[in-house]
């Protein structure tokens, strides 16, 4: 099934002759067109990203990202974005999963880092086999299967030398019956993973089955060896008069 992401011709034709006139500063430190900057603006105010606790550079990072790797015709499932913000405590609901056909955030959950890469704030991360630390930076969600855990989701890391190493290490989406405001309470503190992205079993088919698919799944922390090194992060994204109305395709059911 194609779909058009919701913006009109008006609405394109508007972002198109934004120009960069108020925008310069963002422009030019997200290497990202004016009109981008403007559509990033508009969609983190429009869903109320801040009231969430995502901040905006953060958004910002992760959006500029995705549009690139659609640039780039990586991206099968474009209708979500997820992030996973790092900087936040582990007890903390720091996963959005982002709507952006219909504008919206479709769910805010807790998920776990490794638990060598920290305990309630994650610090460490590695991109090698048996480390028990989370990786950092972009991702497509790839195949479903079932595992011990349930239904999980695998990646395909995007990025060489940082998280290319996450099918090798089974680095997947699944549910954890510790990973809930359940077990928080009961024991004071959230239940780490062995690297992977775990999130509350009771959610977990309805996140899988949101972000399957070859969608971008950005797992963010402001690591400044990850800053330097990402050259998604540091690419330049250029204007394509087709982007923000881009058709994409639902992922397979």
């Amino acid at each position: 099934m194609l779909w058009l992401l919701l913006l009109g011709g008006a609405a394109l034709s508007s972002y198109a002759g934004t120009g960069k006139e108020g925008y310069e500063k963002e422009a030019a430190q997200y290497k990202m067109p004016a009109p981008y900057v403007k559509l990033a603006t508009d969609l983190y105010n429009e869903m109320g990203l801040m009231a969430h606790g995502l901040e905006k550079d953060i958004f910002f990072k992760a959006y500029k990202g995705y549009l690139l790797l659609v640039n780039r015709g990586l991206v099968r499932n474009q209708q979500v974005l997820s992030i996973a913000d790092f900087s936040q405590s582990n007890q903390n609901k720091r996963l959005y999963i982002i709507d952006l056909r219909n504008r919206k955030l479709l769910m805010q959950t807790f998920v776990s880092h490794g638990r060598n890469s920290g305990e309630e704030m994650a610090t460490s991360f590695s991109n090698a086999n048996n480390s028990n630390k989370s990786v950092l930076g972009f991702l497509l969600t790839a195949d479903t299967y079932t595992g011990e855990h349930g239904l999980a989701l695998r990646f395909r890391g995007l990025e060489r030398g940082i998280n290319d190493m996450v099918t090798q290490r089974a680095i997947v989406v699944h549910g954890s019956k510790f990973v809930n405001e359940r077990e928080l309470a009961r024991r004071g503190e959230m239940v780490n993973s062995l690297g992977c992205p775990a999130v509350p079993m009771a959610q977990s088919k309805t996140i899988i089955h949101a972000i399957k698919g070859g969608s971008v799944y950005f797992i963010y922390h402001p690591d400044e060896n990850y800053a330097r090194k990402s050259q998604i992060l540091n690419g330049s994204l250029e204007w394509t008069w087709l982007q923000p109305a881009m058709v994409a395709a639902a992922p397979d059911s």
